[in-house]
């Protein structure tokens, strides 16, 4: 597999190996104290040490700060914000999952611009300006799935209430991506079943979306077509380079569609992490057939076009909801919530929250509490 250079707006080197190149990369640009910023379970892994080692070979003062796990909250913000100061650093290097990479937009945030993080939350009346200068940061995804290496937002969670804060800014964009499917070898499978219909999720959302996009539309479908040729396979064959690099291709391309918007799998999907603690890719992978149902009187024919992308014989919308389904029991994703240990007692919290987020106001068909009632004891 070769590798390869583009910008859309980011830069993206792409390809095995490229995770060679950020040494060179940061010294080319004047950086010499990079804070690596990462989640626990990456920073024990092999090639997460040959990494940092690669930096300081590099002539790099490099340090790591791994203090992410689970769904990303403010505290880990704030600890990353300390590291950062602690190490003198003056550039971050980004490696990881959504979460690490969610973590890392946020404190270079936070590095120059005063006050609570959550003073800078999308769209909140009398919100802060993000004016002051953002340290240089790149950005090394490990799982295809959030794309968050291509996006303008950090969704982090209050610690407490674990309600689910965007801040979004094109000032968070990383300055460069170094996508190299190798970093998602060693995935476990439910892990990568889980990112893998993330991406495709945000596909899906984004097509669906209402609105007039069709650049993001365009880059939505063919986000669906590689997740929907390559999913099972990455599941299956964790080491095949064509089917890893197609996934952290559709991932990317699920983040850029998603500017567009996306829907009531989403707003679902938020309400199952704050109330649940749910891994946010597979609160989509189990609630989306049953969401996506929803929609299919308001956009019939964009459910057509969705089931000719993936090469299905019956294009009817229904088809595309069983084909769903399908890949779902594939890659061994559980077809109901109540197999995750949701309990009925929780579907007024799930709804309140759904019915809140602000994502649903970009789906196709007016979501109601009603609705998100319906789609949640249908999927229990």
């Amino acid at each position: 597999m070769s590798t390869y250079k583009y910008s859309f707006p980011t830069l993206i080197h792409f390809g095995p190996g490229v995770r060679h190149q950020v040494a060179a990369h940061l010294k080319a640009a004047g950086f010499k104290r990079p804070l690596v910023v990462t989640d626990k379970g990456v920073a024990d892994l092999g090639f997460f040490k040959e990494f940092i080692s690669e930096l300081k070979e590099g002539q790099l003062d490099a340090a790591a700060f791994s203090g992410i796990w689970g769904n990303p909250v403010k505290s880990q913000v704030t600890a990353g914000v300390q590291a950062f100061a602690a190490h003198q650093a003056d550039s971050i290097v980004g490696i990881g999952g959504g979460a690490a990479l969610d973590v890392a937009k946020a404190i270079a945030l936070m590095i120059k611009h005063p006050g609570d993080l959550f003073d800078y939350e999308d769209e909140k009346p009398g919100a802060r300006a993000i004016d002051q200068e953002v340290p240089y940061w790149v950005a090394l995804p490990t799982t295809s799935g959030t794309g968050s290496e291509v996006g303008r937002s950090a969704v982090i969670s209050d610690d407490q209430t674990h309600i689910k804060k965007i801040i979004f800014s094109p000032k968070l964009l990383a300055k460069a991506v170094f996508a190299d499917p190798e970093l998602s070898y060693d995935l476990p499978a439910k892990v990568t079943a889980a990112t893998g219909m993330d991406a495709l999720t945000h596909c899906v959302e984004a097509y669906l979306a209402k609105g007039f996009h069709p650049i993001c539309d365009g880059i939505a479908l063919e986000g669906l077509r590689l997740a929907a040729k390559s999913l099972a396979k990455a599941v299956k064959n964790p080491r095949d380079a064509t089917a890893r690099g197609e996934m952290m291709m559709s991932s990317m391309m699920g983040a850029i569609a998603f500017q567009k918007g996306l829907g009531i799998t989403h707003s679902c999907a938020h309400a199952l992490g704050t109330v649940t603690d749910m891994h946010h890719g597979l609160a989509n992978a189990v609630i989306i057939n049953t969401a996506l149902k929803f929609n299919i009187p308001a956009v019939p024919e964009r459910f057509t076009i969705m089931a000719q992308t993936v090469g299905l014989k019956d294009t009817s919308p229904e088809s595309f909801i069983r084909w769903l389904e399908e890949l779902k029991r594939e890659i061994g994703i559980p077809a109901r919530l109540s197999e995750l240990g949701v309990k009925k007692e929780q579907l007024p919290a799930l709804v309140k929250v759904a019915t809140e987020d602000g994502c649903h106001p970009n789906n196709p068909r007016v979501c109601t509490a009603e609705t998100f009632q319906g789609v949640f004891t249908e999927a229990l």
